[in-house]
């Protein structure tokens, strides 16, 4: 039998008899099978990343089959070992960093549903555990109702594989209105599986039987749960928690049904905790120092305050703070990053005499809010991005075109052709200016070359370039010194729904439906890393402010953040109740506060990756989220027509970072999130699609009138 098998097989191990156990496993056919298969079968039904890298026999590790993933020497890894858990979750580095996934093979899936017991007595198992959740004691039952959902899928996919096709339609409608409400939309799916042939080709239904469900218990419910299961017998419902579920026990106090709430309603469970432990350098670069010569007003007024003209380097609000490294910051090499151009310095320049006038914003001081509403755009606009310095503005549009304004007085110009250059003199003082055609001024540039709707804009930090992604499954980069595209990026073969730039420029990021995150520079026309692991489109991308990482949100109701350097994921974040439609990181790195369709913004410390707020008032999808420049402020618009303005200090304020919460997840949200509402702002009649704070913290709203 299999159990003396492995025995034997650990023996050979042990004793170092490599081809002897080669040639047992050989015979025994349990290449990927059970011994060391396990860490495999894991490895390919995380969520996670796994790495098709083989480890060559003989450096203390063995190979295994299926996926190629190294299990380690020394008997069978145990399912429960979190540490090994972990390296197989987050993969490894691939050629260059590029991650390879490893799709499962679909009829290998389905077939772990064989037939395991009576289908007629399917209701009763699932009623009879529920019965039992429902007696057991308040503090144990929030926690084990979470049982109910993974379990009612499972063994409805069961029923639907081995053909108890009525069985499994009395047992959906049954027991389908028990389930928590966030999981409507999942269930309207699997409503739809009826036969078998249905389940060869859907993705929500492989993505459920390759990834394990997480459940997060205290020990002491799951000792509750288990000698229940044992006691009855039930291993019908016994073996689908050992097969499909990943339970991550953690000792102390049982979750309360709030706290426990916050955190569920993804795809796939909740995060295992061990999937946050990694280090992020969340804190931010230093700011390269140069001279900044004072103003001429500002000469004059310091000398008639009779104190002499000194011109003193001054340096940005960041770099102000303390010349030393911010100890949480990555190092200063750690990813290549492009050098300053002396446009770039001048541009910095600007910034931070506009800074220097910025407005100090908090519950006494709110933002002005300038709302830009695009009039008769019936060619739909579906993105809108808006230049740092506020000059330019871009959307986006479903007849396939980007349209660029200029906000300012200043007209937008193309440069000259190339026979008008070459009559200029390249000496003058004011050669930028000169080769620039006045014919071509306009207020407005349309860019021709998508062909489909455009989903995705962003500017260059520099204002050079313009990037839009669209459901043509292509990247354009655009030159805004001709208004003409400069190359197109294809790598998704499905819609890409964003994308961004990285705030230092030359990097950039785009997500779509084909579950990936790419990560591209502009002079490559391969991207650099692939960002896989979500198991639903990537529906926003967003870089950190040190450039470092990379945050995706996806329809999988999850929110991932990715490190740049080798491709792996950090920290996930479960807790929103609908697909993520906005994210934004506050200003000093810390925080990222998240938007999605179930109206709610969360708040996440990334440093400590815990949830530590919720701010409820929305009453429909969040598609904009924006810190004030110096992180006072969170603004979030909506398609509910609202701008609300939020008091970030606040929120992040006394948090509770202790080593308890951080190790077991127990959030204490405040009930009202009322307190920290700063302001609402109702359009007539307009679905905020951008949000953005001027250099001088005046807020700037963007969206197309609706009629209806």
């Amino acid at each position: 039998d299999r159990q003396t098998l492995v025995a034997v097989l650990q023996f050979l191990r042990r004793s170092n008899l490599r081809e002897s156990e080669e040639i047992l496993r050989r015979e025994a056919r349990l290449l990927g099978d059970d011994f060391g298969g396990s860490a495999a079968t894991v490895a390919s039904s995380s969520p996670g990343v796994v790495a098709a890298t083989a480890v060559p026999p003989g450096k203390g590790e063995a190979r295994t089959g299926g996926c190629g993933v190294a299990a380690r020497a020394g008997g069978r890894p145990s399912r429960r070992d979190p540490k090994r858990l972990r390296e197989l979750v987050l993969g490894h580095k691939v050629g260059g960093g590029v991650v390879v996934e490893d799709q499962p093979d679909v009829s290998a899936v389905l077939s772990a549903y064989n037939q395991q017991g009576d289908p007629t007595l399917y209701e009763e198992y699932y009623s009879g555990l529920k019965h039992f959740i429902e007696c057991s004691l308040d503090c144990h039952r929030a926690e084990l109702s979470q049982l109910f959902y993974p379990l009612f899928v499972h063994m409805y996919l069961e029923l639907v594989y081995n053909q108890h096709e009525s069985e499994a339609k009395s047992f959906f409608e049954r027991f389908h209105g028990d389930q928590e409400c966030y999981y409507q939309d999942d269930l309207r799916v699997l409503s739809s599986l009826t036969k078998k042939e249905h389940m060869k080709g859907n993705e929500t239904m492989l993505d459920f039987r390759t990834s394990k469900f997480v459940l997060r218990i205290s020990r002491d419910s799951y000792q509750l749960l288990k000698r229940h299961l044992q006691e009855k017998q039930n291993n019908q419902i016994w073996n689908i928690v050992q097969e499909h579920l990943y339970i991550d026990i953690f000792d102390g106090m049982p979750r309360s049904k709030q706290q426990i709430d916050a955190m569920v309603g993804s795809l796939a469970g909740e995060a295992k905790r061990e999937a946050n432990k990694a280090k992020v350098f969340f804190g931010l670069l230093k700011e390269p120092e140069f001279d900044v010569p004072l103003d001429d007003e500002d000469e004059e007024g310091e000398n008639e305050e009779g104190k002499p003209k000194k011109k003193k380097p001054k340096k940005d609000s960041v770099g102000s703070k303390s010349k030393k490294q911010d100890p949480n910051a990555p190092p200063q090499n750690r990813i290549p990053l492009p050098e300053l151009k002396d446009s770039d310095k001048l541009d910095k320049v600007m910034n931070m005499k506009e800074a220097a006038r910025r407005v100090r914003l908090g519950p006494e001081c709110l933002p002005s809010i300038c709302f830009y509403t695009f009039l008769n755009a019936y060619q739909g606009l579906t993105a809108v991005d808006i230049t740092d310095d506020s000059s330019m503005i871009v959307g986006g549009f479903a007849d396939s075109t980007v349209r660029v304004w200029s906000v300012t007085p200043k007209k937008l110009r193309s440069v000259k052709t190339a026979a008008d250059l070459s009559l200029i003199d390249k000496e003058s003082d004011d050669v930028l200016e000169r080769i620039m055609d006045e014919k071509t001024a306009s207020e407005l540039k349309i860019l021709y070359g998508h062909s489909g709707p455009v989903y995705g804009t962003s500017f260059s930090p520099d204002r050079n370039y313009l990037l839009s992604c669209s459901e043509d499954g292509t990247v354009r980069l655009w030159s805004l010194q001709t208004f003409t595209c400069l190359v197109g990026y294809k790598g998704h073969n499905y819609p890409v729904w964003d994308t961004q730039f990285s705030p230092y420029g030359y990097y950039f990021v785009s997500g779509g439906h084909d579950r990936v995150a790419r990560l591209w520079a502009t002079d490559h026309y391969q991207p650099l890393r692939i960002f896989a692991g979500h198991l639903a489109d990537v529906t926003c991308t967003r870089f950190h402010p040190n450039s470092n990482y990379i945050a995706t949100g996806s329809a999988d109701r999850t929110v991932r953040l990715w490190d740049v350097l080798n491709g792996n994921c950090v920290r996930i974040f479960t807790g929103h109740k609908g697909p993520i439609h906005s994210l934004a990181f506050s200003p000093n790195g810390r925080f990222l506060a998240t938007g999605a369709t179930d109206g709610r913004v969360l708040l996440w410390d990334i440093g400590h990756g815990l949830m530590v707020g919720e701010l409820k008032g929305h009453t429909d999808t969040i598609y904009a989220l924006r810190f004030s420049r110096d992180g006072e402020i969170l603004a979030s618009g909506s398609m509910d027509n609202t701008v609300r303005l939020w008091d970030a200090v606040k929120a992040f304020e006394d948090l509770e970072t202790d080593d308890f919460t951080t190790a077991t997840g127990h959030i204490n949200l405040p009930e009202n999130s009322q307190d920290l509402l700063l302001g609402t702002y109702m359009t007539k009649s307009t679905p905020v699609v951008h949000l953005h704070f001027t250099r001088r913290n005046l807020l700037l709203a963007a969206g197309a009138y609706s009629s209806q």
